[in-house]
């Protein structure tokens, strides 16, 4: 983690599934799937290393947040009490839900077909000043791109939202002008 202090967190933690697979099928026909065969196509563990809770807490994310700072985080829905026990952890409280990703397809859940990821606003002290546009919406429509990727949108509306701020992207796979980014996979 970077010795610097921030305004703004974004992370999409690698959340852990025990090893159970997950359905994986953005790129498939949905109509044609035999869903009584429970064929499983894929898995985070397989795409890049999971974390457990536990693991996750004991980052030191608390030392890098400025007194006054926000925490975006994504959470898969299975993973929605670990996001707020994680959240709490790193020294926040949890405000709302900051936004909504709609993938535009259609994955299996336990309950009801899957296709929103939220990403959730954790504050510690004051909102950081200045603020931008406050008129930035919840919902976001886009399509799924690589296995966890979040849509570029989302980046976009915190940065039109605090614009001066600094930021930093946790679990980062790619660097993004104005961001500091801390991750695995980061690439150009």
């Amino acid at each position: 983690m970077p010795a610097k202090k921030f305004d703004i967190i974004y992370a999409d933690p690698p959340w852990d599934y025990n090893g159970k697979l997950q359905f994986d099928k953005s790129s498939k026909d949905v109509d044609n799937i035999d869903w009584s065969r429970k064929i499983f196509i894929s898995s985070a563990s397989f795409k890049y290393p999971t974390l457990k809770t536990n693991e996750l807490m004991k980052l030191p994310v608390r030392e890098i947040a400025k007194d006054d700072c926000l925490l975006f985080m994504w959470t898969t829905n299975p993973h929605l009490t670990q996001a707020l026990e994680l959240g709490q952890a790193w020294g926040f409280e949890y405000r709302t839900v900051a936004f909504i990703w709609d993938k535009m397809n259609h994955n299996p859940g336990q309950y009801t077909l899957s296709n929103c990821e939220l990403c959730l606003v954790f504050k510690r002290g004051k909102i950081p000043r200045p603020r931008g546009a406050r008129n930035v919406q919840q919902l976001t429509k886009a399509p799924r791109k690589k296995h966890s990727e979040k849509p570029i949108e989302v980046m976009q509306a915190i940065e039109k939202m605090f614009p001066s701020q600094e930021r930093i992207e946790l679990f980062a796979r790619r660097k993004a002008k104005g961001w500091s980014v801390w991750g695995l996979d980061v690439f150009e």
